[in-house]
């Protein structure tokens, strides 16, 4: 790609600007907003960051802060394809700021007002691309809320969208206390005018309006007085003339009026990467054979490289996302590291209660099996827990339930609303469940209770609340360090005069949140009975290796895994092809294995069980060459998992170096 050259987008500090922020020495300004100011940095290998810094009005706003932790903490989660990975941050800094990895490129607007709209694969690849990026958003149950040309930037290996979450942070609502709607004129919803209603289907709407200012140069609902825009977009038709007949449905789905009519993220993502496959094909001379592609956006994508001389020396950074990120000059694409930091520490977020755990088998961490009926289940722990004299006094009961009072002080009320909010959000859509959620505590026993009224209640629906319920307690735990739970009691209360306690788990031990029982005792083929892979491995996992050994080894192991399952798979639009989008390698070096991993939530079970046995046999002898090489190789084990994409796991082979054939 050429380079073009440009006076680059670091602008100069201004008098009174930090030195430092955090680890990050400060080397200009990127840009500066309603939420704070935005830094360029760079740490001490020379990593090139955008340090965002809270306005000093807001940092002293404790209802801001506490927000702002939470934000954090959300943004933390979201990984997929064409987002900017969130490195580190600091809520608790007398000027709260986060990190994330530096994006080389113009933002939409500047780029289109230098070089005119997107055409032809790059409008196609922009599409697909900044779909895919909130669904992955939307999927971790975060909603952009400030989605707009100033927040793409299109980088020279695609577009990648910036703030996710953080919009909702600088306010908490879509509208201020003094009642002015927050947004910009014309990149705002239908219902977010009407009523201030933010949601992912908000979010799309203004994707629609996107991808056409990307085809045409043009807002589709005009400029000029805020009222009038508005007026605009609560009821006139947008003008997409010279957006692309193939592109018309899908956009139009999206800047439908009425939220329940639009397409969601993930319909878009899929649709619009039909037809940028379609265009592949348009483009692609005649006779020539088909090539793997690893990342139909990047290879579609005809952005020049953007040459920023304002950078005092190069990025030499050897943090690296294996398998998954993006490289130019920094890492630009995947989650960083920072998520892993961000999280509780566990020395300070372990339970110090000295009661055991309610699932003493290791191989268990809840009551209910996934495959257990809701009533079975509730019966087999309630008969116990509702006696008058249970066997065991510390387990939670349906007296101890009816004791638990009401939320008091910050934490408390803070943790409830995290609660009300994440699993409102992901057991809706995705579970077809739209039960409501009663929050007690009883600080004495150290539980947290969750009611659940409404429909009844099916086995995959307690197992999913019991999952997201753990993930959420775990980060409030690590942002009030003073909340003294560990326990969490799920309560079926689907049918009040007959309440039962469905789940009990300790959220504060089970580092994974793993949901399910585990029977170690009895392993399917390609699963060795003496241990087991863990959630939190997998996370480890996760974090950018700065090991050249072990960047080196999964690189060539999953190029080797993309070249064996990929062989009678050579489209990129084949539901079975694998890339570095959807594929990756990490190692977790406090369990010595070594994860292989595959997002994936469309394949059935014969395809994910075939494609575990063919990344095991490469992983296994990776892991068998490295370790008679030698020179101190401490990954013996390997793992194989499938994610669903919303959170869940599902391993399905592991073993150890000695367990494969030579």
């Amino acid at each position: 790609m050429s380079s073009a050259r440009s006076g680059g987008r670091v602008l100069a500090a201004h008098p009174g600007d930090p030195k430092r922020v955090g680890p990050y020495q400060i080397i200009g300004r990127l840009g500066s907003g309603g939420m704070g100011t935005v830094f360029a940095g760079l740490d001490d290998a020379g990593l090139r960051v955008a340090v965002k810094v809270v306005h000093p009005a807001q940092a002293d706003d404790a209802e801001f802060r506490a927000r702002f932790r939470r934000e954090v903490q959300l943004s933390a989660r979201v990984q997929g394809p064409c987002l900017i990975p969130l490195i580190a941050a600091d809520a608790e800094a007398p000027s709260p700021w986060l990190a994330t990895a530096y994006a080389p490129g113009l933002t939409l607007d500047r780029y289109i007002a230098a070089h005119g709209p997107l055409a032809g694969g790059t409008l196609y690849a922009f599409a697909t691309g900044t779909a895919q990026a909130l669904a992955a958003i939307h999927a971790a149950g975060v909603v952009h809320r400030d989605v707009k040309p100033q927040n793409v930037i299109l980088t020279p290996v695609g577009p990648r969208v910036l703030d996710f979450g953080i919009a909702h942070a600088a306010d908490g609502t879509s509208v201020t206390r003094t009642g002015i709607l927050t947004g910009t004129p014309g990149w705002i919803s239908p219902e977010h005018y009407r009523t201030g209603t933010t949601g992912p289907e908000g979010d799309m709407f203004v994707w629609g309006a996107l991808v056409a200012f990307a085809a045409t140069g043009r807002a589709p609902f005009g400029g000029g007085a805020p009222d009038a825009v508005a007026y605009r977009v609560m009821s006139e038709d947008p003008d997409l003339r010279g957006l692309p007949g193939e592109l018309h449905a899908i956009v139009r789905s999206a800047l439908a009026k009425e939220p329940g009519d639009r397409a969601t993220a993930w319909d878009a993502a899929e649709t619009c990467a039909v037809l940028l496959a379609a265009q592949a094909t348009q483009v692609a001379p005649t006779g020539a054979e088909s090539t793997l592609v690893g990342d139909p956006v990047a290879a579609q994508w005809a952005v020049p490289t953007l040459d920023d001389p304002n950078w005092r020396r190069p990025a030499r950074s050897s943090r690296r996302l294996v398998g998954i990120a993006a490289v130019v000059g920094t890492v630009i694409g995947g989650l960083a590291g920072g998520a892993l930091a961000l999280q509780p520490d566990k020395t300070e977020t372990t339970s110090t209660s000295s009661r055991p755990p309610v699932n003493a088998s290791p191989s268990k961490t809840a009551i209910m099996p996934a495959s257990a009926s809701p009533a079975a289940s509730s019966q087999a722990v309630v008969d116990a827990a509702s006696s008058p004299t249970p066997a065991n006094a510390d387990e939670a009961t349906i007296a101890t339930w009816r004791a638990a009072r009401r939320a008091k002080g910050e934490a408390e009320i803070e943790t409830e609303a995290a609660l009300g909010h994440d699993l409102s959000y992901g057991m809706g859509e995705d579970y077809n469940y739209g039960g409501q959620y009663d929050v007690g505590y009883a600080p004495a026993r150290r539980e947290l209770y969750i009611a659940i009224s409404g429909p009844a209640v099916e086995s995959r629906v307690v197992q999913g609340v019991a999952k997201n319920a753990c993930l959420t307690l775990r980060m409030m735990a690590g942002i009030y360090k003073s909340l003294p739970y560990d326990e969490y009691v799920l309560v079926d209360n689907t049918t009040s005069t007959a309440p039962a306690i469905v789940w009990e788990d300790d959220f504060r031990a089970n580092t994974g949140c793993i949901t399910q029982t585990i029977d170690r005792t009895a392993a399917d083929p390609g699963q060795e009975p003496s241990w087991h892979p863990t959630e939190e491995g997998l996370v480890a996992a996760q974090i950018p290796s700065v090991d050249k050994r072990e960047i080196r080894v999964a690189t060539e192991a999953v190029h080797q895994l993309f070249a064996d399952w990929n062989a009678n798979s050579r489209l990129f639009e084949d539901p079975g092809y694998i890339s570095d989008e959807n594929t990756s390698i990490g190692f977790a070096p406090h369990e010595g294995v070594m994860y292989v991993w595959a997002t994936k939530p469309d394949w059935d079970q014969s395809t994910r069980e075939e494609w575990a046995e063919a990344a095991a046999g490469v992983a296994c002898q990776t892991v068998l060459a490295e370790s008679r090489a030698g020179q101190r190789w401490g990954y013996a084990q390997y793992a194989v998992a499938v994610l669903d994409g919303a959170g869940g796991t599902e391993f399905l082979r592991w073993g150890t170096a000695g367990s494969c054939t030579s």
